[in-house]
Parts: C-alpha cells; structure tokens; sequence
C-alpha cells in the first residue's frame, strides 16, 4: 500500500521545471502559501510570464501503484465525492524556452478523504463504493498552457503525505468514450501540499474519519523538501474555513 521507487515507473532522467504564481517574479521565488483563513479569494488561473521565469528544475517523481490506463479527459474528476474543493491551475511550459505548451494533456490521480483509491478500494481499510474513475482524469491545456482541473482535496494512506499524482502527454487523441490514446509521456510527478493547510484540514470531517496515521512531508519517503522545485503547490484559501476549498497553482517544464 505504501509507495516506493521501484515501482513500474522508476525515477527518470528528464527532469522538470517547477515554478509557481501568475508573473515571473513569482516563479523566481517559488512556491509558498496563502490562506489568510479572513476572505474569499479565487485564482486567475491565467499563464505565467514564462519567457521571463528563473526557472527551477527537479527530478521526476515515481508513477506509484495506483495508476490506470484510459481515464476520462475532464476538467471536474470529483464525481461527488465529499471532501474540500480544490481548484487546480496547473501550467505546462517548454523546459528549455520557458514557452507554454498548449494541447498536452495534464492528467491526475489522488486518493479520497479516506485514502482510498478509485480501482483499490478498501487498500487503507475503508469500506466504499467503487467506481473505478472518481478522482481521476485530465484536460488539454489550454492557448495559454493552463490545465484547470476541480477536485477535492485529497486524503492520505499508510506510509506517504498528502500528494497527487500527475502526468503531461502531447499528441493523444481523444476518443468517443470520453477518454484518449496514444501520444507522448513527457512528464511523471507529484503534487504536494504545505503542512500547516493540511493539518487544519485533516482536523475536519470528512477527512478526520480517516482512521490511518498521517505521513508528513518531512518523513514522507518521496518528497524531497524541494518546495515547488519538488512539486509543492502554491495553496490559496478560497474562503474563511478549510470547507471552502483551496485553489493549488503550479508551473510544471516538461522536455519535449
């Protein structure tokens, strides 16, 4: 159940440019978060500055065991599931130019407040339906190489932090089903999230009910205490309490 290099996807050599926020002064400081926990706040979800970017390179990440072939192409992958919204903003640039990437496929999977798995149910010891898709899928980014996905928050399982995992495609084409084939894996990844929003949220319910011991970042065996250079996701909170949500914002350069 807990999630180590060695799994089907190793570590790769191509690395990957993470940086955060909405103009390059921000993607030269790097991740941070915001949750003033006082108003509401929403993201522009607009592209950075990327030409103009210090940019930050880290390593892929390992692909771990949850991951299934031929999920949707959507942009809400909730399927109502309870939990915290989370709006993700997630921009796709060119490692060597900085230039955003439009049309690559930015899909996603992450465990439920339980820290269950759609297709693994009952791995973290809870009882549920099983659907087989919830809280998985992607969306095409758009001219500005911006990937806007909404899903919920996600919980934990044995042995590893709050994360989610994500991979970049190029050339897929979508099918009639709703889902896609082919194309080019440029990227494998993760998504982080600060501490501090995680405990505040970890304390509510849904996610209090999960009965597994919570793994933190810093003794989570993949995160490398990298900030956004690891996949530490800028958090912003989206009203006066943890329920309102969080939009998470991040640069990811793939090499093309």
């Amino acid at each position: 159940m807990t999630e180590a290099p060695t799994n089907k996807t190793p570590i790769g050599r191509r690395t990957l440019l993470a940086a955060t926020g909405a103009t390059a002064a921000t993607l030269a400081v790097g991740a941070a978060t915001t949750d003033t926990g006082t108003e509401p706040q929403t993201s522009p979800h607009t592209a950075p500055v990327a030409a103009a970017a210090v940019c930050t390179l880290t390593k892929e990440m390992t692909e771990g065991p949850y991951y299934l072939d031929g999920q949707y192409v959507r942009a809400d992958i909730t399927e109502g599931k309870t939990g915290f919204p989370l709006k993700l903003a997630l921009t796709v640039v060119d490692d060597d130019t900085c230039a955003t990437i439009s049309n690559a496929l930015v899909e996603i999977w992450h465990c439920d407040a339980l820290g269950e798995y759609s297709g693994y149910v009952g791995n973290n010891g809870h009882d549920e339906p099983d659907s087989g898709t919830f809280l998985r899928g992607g969306v095409l980014t758009n001219s500005s190489g911006v990937a806007d996905i909404t899903t919920v928050y996600p919980g934990w399982y044995v042995g590893r932090c709050v994360h989610i995992h994500v991979k970049v495609h190029v050339g897929v084409t979508l099918t009639a089903d709703g889902s896609f084939t082919g194309g080019t894996e440029l990227h494998t990844g993760q998504l982080f999230f600060d501490e501090t929003v995680t405990a505040r949220v970890g304390a509510l319910s849904p996610y209090s009910a999960n009965r597994v011991t919570r793994t933190t970042l810093a003794r989570d065996s993949i995160y490398d205490d990298g900030g956004a250079a690891s996949g530490l996701l800028t958090l912003t909170a989206l009203g006066s309490s943890p329920s309102a949500g969080y939009s998470g914002t991040l640069t990811l350069g793939v090499e093309k």
